[in-house]
């Protein structure tokens, strides 16, 4: 059966625009404002693509934001004179001449989705192509994707500091360029499908976001220039190039593997200016005999950059092949799900891959000549909602670590940082805790376990005394050798400053 075919992507007329702006705003057509008329189980439902609950609370409700949630968010028909009045200035034909709906019978039916999206001072609208839910069935291959929860991990782990010029790599129907935006002098957006940057032209026209939108293939467009924050959500999914197997434009780059976050790794150094970051997410393949650190020590060699990768989760080929067959639409059961697993499998099967990796990478280029720093990490815990400072704050302070020795980490009157707590845990009747661990309330949400000098250490971290002042103390508190407890101490020292319990 060939794939379904798209509608054509929505007309982003400036007049059209403006009246389509005032009245979205006009009638509340918020992110609240939809959890209002929704309640709170079938806004979480529909976040959830479980539709039922959102077109039960919307029936037979003529409210102008519940009009158009059913709409544009279930893509379920609507009366052209209900959507007339909660459009009234553009009205149901206007939505049709912005290619929004097409009207037949009475009714409008939604071509595209279009939602409220927001953050902490900003309420948008989202366009893009209608999800698998409002579609009824499988999604074309070069369907636009919305707001996802990768595209919502790449906007809540990027770090917010003021920049000059900003790059949205693989910018889809514009979220990140969106986000950009709000602290940045210039956003530049690529992507190398048409029918994505038509999106992101209406999505950021409909928001008064000036954006460069540019067509190409990952870097391709910005060849010589440089930047001082770069993002991307890229086609990071491995799918197999075989025969029957249908590829997407926004999940698949239509490389063997891992190659295009690999190569994004190799290549985003030079259009980093010094100090300049690169955020993005990706998969990354461990083949036998191979650790994940092994792999990503290797695609750092001889990059030159700082490297934080937190590696958030991994699945083996075949949990790979069911979640990715489950995001195009194919379930156990129906037609050609079979020879799909089957070519997933195979296909890793042939590079000897065992494992798959999922995470955040940061990467920095450096102000000057020293060698770069690289942590990895493997996170699987619960993370604060925005992440972003954690990224921003964990990425100065080990750029410091790096630059700085340990005379200099020793010098400093180390503080607690406020979301800091100790926990003590000790058997029944026993005069000493026998567990001491330091907890991290917000960012990566930390645990580390501390001996009796770490835990003294901490415990006088309060801005007064520098870390060799307090070791010195309690070197004579506990009657050791300065010197040798001052050493064992520098590593952990280290690990609290680079994370950030420490400042």
């Amino acid at each position: 059966m060939p794939p379904p075919e798209s509608p054509p992507p929505p007309r982003a007329d400036a007049a059209g625009l403006a009246t389509l702006r005032a009245d979205l705003a006009g009638a509340g057509y918020t992110v609240d404002g939809v959890r209002a008329v929704l309640g709170p189980v079938a806004d979480a439902a529909l976040h959830r693509e479980q539709p039922l609950a959102a077109d039960l609370a919307t029936r037979r409700v003529t409210d102008p934001v519940a009009v158009m949630a059913r709409c544009f968010a279930l893509g379920m028909p609507v009366a052209t004179a209900d959507l007339d009045r909660a459009l009234p200035g553009l009205t149901a034909v206007g939505a049709g001449a912005l290619g929004l709906v097409e009207l037949s019978a009475g009714d409008a039916r939604a071509l595209c989705d279009l939602r409220p999206y927001g953050d902490e001072a900003h309420d948008w609208w989202v366009v893009s192509d209608e999800s698998e839910i409002a579609r009824g069935g499988p999604l074309p291959p070069d369907h636009v994707l919305g707001v996802g929860p990768a595209s919502m991990t790449v906007a809540q782990w990027t770090p917010r500091r003021p920049v000059g010029r900003a790059l949205d790599l693989g910018t889809g129907c514009g979220v990140q360029a969106l986000h950009l935006a709000g602290h940045s002098g210039t956003v530049v957006a690529t992507d190398v499908s048409e029918r994505a940057l038509a999106f992101a032209r209406f999505t950021t026209a409909l928001a008064e976001v000036p954006v460069d939108l540019r067509a190409g293939n990952l870097l391709d467009p910005v060849a010589s220039e440089r930047f001082d924050l770069v993002v991307s959500n890229p086609p990071f999914v491995i799918t197999p190039r075989r025969p029957g197997v249908v590829t997407y434009e926004y999940r698949d780059a239509g490389l063997v593997g891992d190659a295009v976050v690999r190569e994004l790794v190799r290549t985003v150094g030079d259009h980093l200016e010094p100090g300049g970051v690169g955020l993005f997410i990706g998969n990354w393949e461990t083949r036998d005999g191979q650790t994940w650190r092994d792999v990503w020590t290797s695609w750092l060699d001889g990059t030159g950059l700082d490297a934080w990768v937190v590696q958030r989760d991994d699945q083996d080929p075949a949990e790979y092949a069911e979640l990715w067959a489950g995001d195009a639409g194919a379930r156990s059961g129906t037609p050609g799900y079979e020879d799909l697993y089957a070519a997933w499998l195979a296909d890793f099967a042939a590079r000897g891959v065992e494992r798959i990796g999922f995470g955040v990478v940061a990467l920095q280029r450096p102000t000057g000549p020293r060698p770069p720093w690289t942590d990895l990490v493997d996170h699987r815990g619960p993370v604060a909602h925005v992440m972003g400072p954690t990224v921003d704050a964990g990425l100065r302070a080990r750029t410091w670590l790096a630059e700085h020795d340990d005379h200099a980490l020793l010098d400093v009157a180390w503080s607690c940082a406020p979301d800091v707590t100790e926990e003590r845990h000790a058997r029944p009747g026993a005069a000493d805790p026998s567990v001491i661990r330091l907890r991290q309330g917000g960012g990566l949400g930390l645990t580390v376990p501390l001996d009796t000098v770490g835990a003294a250490l901490v415990g006088v971290c309060d801005g007064t005394l520098t870390a060799r002042q307090a070791l010195g103390a309690i070197a004579s508190l506990l009657e050791q050798p300065e010197a040798a407890m001052t050493a064992a101490a520098v590593p952990l020292l280290r690990e609290l400053v680079a994370d950030g319990l420490l400042v």
